[in-house]
């Protein structure tokens, strides 16, 4: 094709990639099976991309051409999309061992990355089906000269959030809506050559926000350094796929439990970050705690929380994480903020010790699989001077776009949100700028109601005015009682 892919193009692709499936395969398990195709067929487009350039450059040298040094990735004999499309039969078992053998190749940066899909389980995966699916795949090419990674990358998020939509009921799982994404990385506010962490990173969109942040700044996003880690095998290898897509070569996605089993450390303990960012699942009750009373890793700096609700532990581990000058979004329930027992003593230690910046209460279902409406809380090490022994709450409640299954939070929402944040003063009925002294009278309770009071409006007339309508009604009614009868009387 002589033009690039258009992102509509893209988009309706990948949609008919999913209907493909729909039948023998529920909506919720789309994402283990396509995500992997779609990559799959990128780094095979992409390496003969690269195989022709350098045929090119050593007149037609096919060994010179094979050299690693010359491909991003590597893909043993067999193991390329071509030799996938070939097969008719045992289809599923071509693709396991052509994806196996491209990790096996490929190690250090894929290592896992296709997740554990049984490809080969005919009773879900005809022959007939996965020939559909290959083939459908293989409508464009997807090398860099026929599809930017941006837009790659745009149309990968489309999916992501398509399946959200589809799965409704799971997708909070791996999938935050982008405009509460877009409002975190704005508060954030990461910069070139800072170190982003996000703990329970899902398909890794915080992540990915932070590097848009920077191209709209006009920053080098190159110069990030991202982490992060996420627990399900199927979202941690979306996750890493994305980054792929998306150019980016600087990241390091972890599979594990961050509460039980973190994965980044340095000399001293785990390692900090520059920014800090998630959006953790809310209220886990089989968090870990168990081992949180002697927690190796110190992350119990402000107490252990309940055995049922780890929302305070993804909070501690989240303040750990950040070094000497760091700063961190989370999203939270609300609950968090009210809470008692070891909750609130955990909450009153943490504002001694003038950590938290702001208190932001989004409006209510903006987010997949639960109505509840959710806030942000924004952490800093070093708070400015005209900040210390200070909270801005802002009640964002009212934010949002009504829809009739779920609320949206639009881009004037988020504009107006940052705006009451930058400004850091009262406005009436939406922002407070509350004093350590004002916290602690209210028993560090950080319900934001108690903070800023909604002003009802009382249109109502005085006791005065109303006597005078009244007489004035009474007088008009008399007159025309009058009239009424005079042109009564014109006929009888």
């Amino acid at each position: 094709m002589s033009e690039k892919l258009s992102i509509s193009q893209l988009e309706q692709y990948l949609s008919k990639a999913a209907w493909i499936l729909k039948g023998p395969v529920d909506a919720s398990d789309f994402k283990v099976y396509i995500f992997p195709m779609l990559f799959f067929k990128r780094i095979s487009d992409v390496y003969d991309e690269e195989y022709q350039i350098a045929l090119e450059e050593s007149e037609g040298d096919v060994e010179y051409a094979s050299l690693p040094e010359f491909h991003r990735f590597e893909i043993p004999d067999g193991c390329h999309w071509k030799d996938v499309r070939e097969q008719t039969v045992n289809v599923g078992l071509a693709i396991e061992q052509a994806l196996r053998g491209i990790e096996k190749a490929n190690q250090e940066k894929l290592y896992g990355i296709f997740g554990d899909a049984h490809w080969s389980n005919k009773n879900k995966l005809s022959d007939r089906l996965l020939v559909d699916l290959v083939e459908h795949f293989s409508l464009y090419n997807l090398s860099n000269s026929n599809v930017d990674p941006d837009l790659l990358g745009n149309a990968y998020e489309y999916l992501i959030k398509h399946f959200a939509d589809l799965t409704n009921k799971k997708a909070g799982e791996f999938y935050t809506p982008r405009s509460v994404v877009h409002l975190l990385g704005l508060i954030l506010d990461p910069h070139e050559g800072e170190s982003i962490y996000d703990p329970a990173c899902g398909t890794g969109g915080m992540l990915l926000e932070c590097v848009d942040h920077l191209k709209d700044n006009s920053e080098d996003y190159r110069t990030l350094s991202l982490f992060g880690q996420e627990k399900n095998l199927t979202s941690s290898s979306i996750a890493r796929m994305n980054m792929f897509l998306h150019g980016i070569e600087d990241f390091q996605i972890a599979r594990g439990d961050t509460l039980r089993e973190p994965a980044f450390f340095q000399a001293d303990g785990l390692r900090t970050f520059d920014c800090v960012i998630a959006n953790p699942p809310f209220s886990l009750k089989d968090w870990g705690a168990g081992n949180w009373v002697n927690d190796p890793f110190g992350r119990n700096i402000a107490g252990v929380p309940p055995k049922g609700n780890g929302d305070m532990a993804w909070v501690q581990h989240m303040i750990k994480s950040m070094n000497s000058t760091g700063r961190m979004t989370v999203v939270l329930p609300h609950g968090a903020l009210f809470r008692k027992g070891a909750e609130g003593r955990i909450r009153e230690e943490l504002l001694r010790q003038d950590l938290l910046e702001a208190v932001i209460g989004l409006g209510p279902n903006i987010f997949y699989g639960t109505q509840l409406a959710a806030c942000v809380l924004v952490f800093k090490q070093l708070k400015t001077e005209e900040k210390r022994d200070k909270i801005l709450f802002i009640d964002a409640s009212d934010q949002i776009r009504v829809g009739r299954a779920q609320n949206f939070l639009e881009k004037e929402h988020v504009d107006q949100i940052f705006s009451w944040y930058n400004d850091y003063e009262d406005v009436e009925n939406y922002v407070k700028v509350a004093s350590m002294d004002d916290i602690e009278e209210n028993g560090f309770n950080l319900n934001i109601p108690l903070y800023v009071e909604k002003i009802i409006e009382d249109n109502l007339p005085t006791v005065e005015e109303a006597l005078a309508d009244l007489k004035e009604a009474w007088n008009a009614s008399q007159e025309a009682e009058e009239k009424f009868k005079k042109v009564l009387n014109r006929f009888i």
